[in-house]
């Protein structure tokens, strides 16, 4: 009977079914911690507990949603298009702070988790911290660290920045629509890049360049700066 009732449709159609959910709530309330994602995670996880269903099952019944979550992506090629322009104009002060920030993410999650006295495999996993989870576990894998911690600790950023990220960016009075955007791309990668989209294709255009760069810098310089870091810090 369960076999019957737990098929991948089911399972797709919970998921879409929490986040529906957590888009309505949100509208309704209209406050930040109630974002849709953070909502529908609680939801599955409930439905999960409840029915004793494990997470293998559920991941091998929603596989759809990842194949259809790819060519979705490519969608955020059209934002970037229309802004082709502005970031033709303003493209070395965008790589050049895009370098700093990404050098500056891995080093300060690194010294930070050193401080305070957490062994080496999780300051490993922390390094990628601020990339789309498939980049931050391959990053992840590369230098040592534990790829499912990483995982979690990138959906924990994510959401945190799609919440606070823009109240932050505005209490620390940054007013560029463009320095805004990339904060948020760098920092909060697609689940921030999908909050910008809510406010402007132009801040989701610049979210989106900031995702893509920081997921290509990090993948190249996290190995080398977390060894540069082991040498100074001793870990």
């Amino acid at each position: 009977m369960k076999e019957a009732i737990f098929n991948p449709t089911f399972f797709i159609a919970i998921t879409v079914g929490a986040f529906y959910i957590g888009l309505i709530i949100q509208k309704k309330t209209k406050s930040l911690l109630l974002n849709p994602i953070l909502i529908a995670m609680i939801l599955l996880i409930v439905f999960l507990e409840v029915f004793h269903i494990d997470y293998a099952t559920y991941h091998e019944n929603s596989k759809l949603i990842d194949f259809m979550l790819q060519p979705a992506i490519v969608c955020l090629a059209i934002p970037l298009y229309q802004q082709l322009k502005k970031i033709q104009q303003q493209i070395i002060p965008l790589l050049v702070s895009s370098l700093v920030g990404s050098a500056v993410g891995i080093i300060s999650v690194v010294a930070i988790a050193w401080a305070m006295g957490a062994p080496k495999e999780i300051i490993l996993s922390l390094a990628p911290k601020s990339v789309t989870t498939p980049i931050a576990m391959e990053v992840s894998k590369t230098i040592g660290g534990i790829p499912a911690l990483t995982s979690c600790v990138v959906i924990f950023v994510g959401i945190f920045g799609a919440i606070y990220g823009y109240m932050i960016l505005k209490k620390s009075k940054v007013q560029s629509p463009i320095a805004q955007g990339l904060s948020m791309g760098m920092s909060a990668h697609a689940v921030g890049t999908s909050k910008s989209m809510d406010i402007s294709a132009s801040y989701g255009a610049f979210s989106t360049l900031g995702l893509i760069i920081n997921g290509i810098l990090t993948a190249l310089l996290a190995p080398y700066l977390v060894m540069l870091m082991q040498a100074i810090l001793g870990f």
